[in-house]
């Protein structure tokens, strides 16, 4: 049995989604265990309408909230009845418990996730790696996405080894074919960093390196992995996000501006829906935590229970597969191979 904990309470449409995503989830999988953290006569109130087994859903009571306007270390600390809090303290103290997924604060669970769980061993820094659809029809990963602004160039090595063994693991994805982040796709473009990590990726045997990508070409479909900074990472995740979603704004409204083009819109609906489909970040779940000794899947704030559904999936998919032993037993072998200060 895999045991989840879901922070009920975080994110803007909780903790409705929350609990109509687990219910899903539970209904699916059926050696799955989750434990709802969060304000409990709430919570008790939205699963009374719902069937699911019983003997697979617990709660934790906790009446606090951390809100994204609170100082992340700090909420961390004080808001010990906040449901991330107690979502996380349940992480440390109970064995069983495998993975987080939340909906919340972005900088609280990344507090909490090294102040509570604490990094696998040799792991530099954790790195968030959320996934988006390509054009091809596959997924390509970030790594990292904002948990690391500052980054060295043993960094990006480990994100692009974490990042790998992630889409192998939890997708299926054999080989991934990871690039590095750069103003131009030849060896020698960039800055410092990145012309030290390029021939550091080239000779990391547990990375399929392919060479540079520019950010032109992230939804291509010719990359798995994009290995990059933490600054880098948000600004091509945001900017890839939002150029999607004001395309899709262009089209509707060229499409309403004629009964011609309102004819043609008629006729190309269906397309235009699975596109809308393709792109929607519901479909995808959430930016995985990599590098923490336990599971940790961070949800899109404004997210809907679909999309809490596949978080969920994600973490049971990533602790089906023993995704944190293989990131630790890979890391430890790069550590290995470096020669000794």
């Amino acid at each position: 049995m895999i045991k989840i904990v879901v922070d009920a309470f975080g994110g803007d449409n909780s903790p409705t989604v929350n609990v109509c995503g687990a219910v899903q989830a539970l209904k699916e999988l059926t050696d799955l265990e989750i434990v709802l953290v969060g304000n409990q006569p709430v919570l008790e109130q939205l699963l009374a309408t719902e069937k699911y087994d019983k003997a697979r859903l617990s709660i934790v009571h906790a009446p606090d909230v951390i809100s994204c306007n609170d100082k992340p270390t700090e909420a961390i600390k004080t808001k010990k009845d906040s449901s991330m809090s107690k979502s996380f303290e349940l992480l440390r103290t109970d064995e069983s418990a495998r993975a987080l997924v939340s909906l919340g604060s972005t900088g609280a669970l990344l507090a909490g996730a090294v102040l509570r769980v604490g990094r696998i061993r040799g792991v530099k820094r954790p790195a968030f790696c959320p996934v988006l659809p390509t054009t091809a029809g596959g997924i390509v990963g970030i790594c990292d996405s904002g948990a690391n602004v500052d980054c060295d160039a043993v960094y990006l090595q480990q994100f692009a080894i974490m990042g790998s063994l992630y889409l192998e693991l939890a997708y299926g994805v054999k080989k991934p074919k990871v690039a590095l982040l750069n103003i131009g796709v030849e060896e020698e473009k960039g800055d410092a960093l990145r012309k030290e990590v390029y021939p550091l990726l080239e000779n990391t045997a547990a990375v399929n390196f392919v060479g540079n990508m520019e950010s032109r070409n992230l939804l291509s479909g010719e990359f798995d992995l994009v290995v990059c900074d933490g600054f880098a990472g948000n600004v091509l995740l945001k900017s890839t996000e939002g150029a999607c979603l004001q395309l899709m704004k262009l089209l509707k409204r060229s499409f309403m501006s004629s009964l011609r083009s309102k004819l043609g819109a008629l006729l190309a609906k269906k397309k235009m829906y699975e596109v809308k489909d393709m792109m929607d970040y519901n479909n995808y779940g959430g930016a995985v935590l990599l590098g923490t000794t336990k599971t940790i899947v961070k949800g899109h704030g404004n997210s809907g229970e679909k999309a809490v559904y596949n978080c969920i999936k994600q973490a049971y998919n990533m602790e089906k597969n023993n995704l944190c032993q293989a990131i630790g037993e890979e890391i430890s072998k790069l550590a290995a191979q470096q020669p000794q200060q």
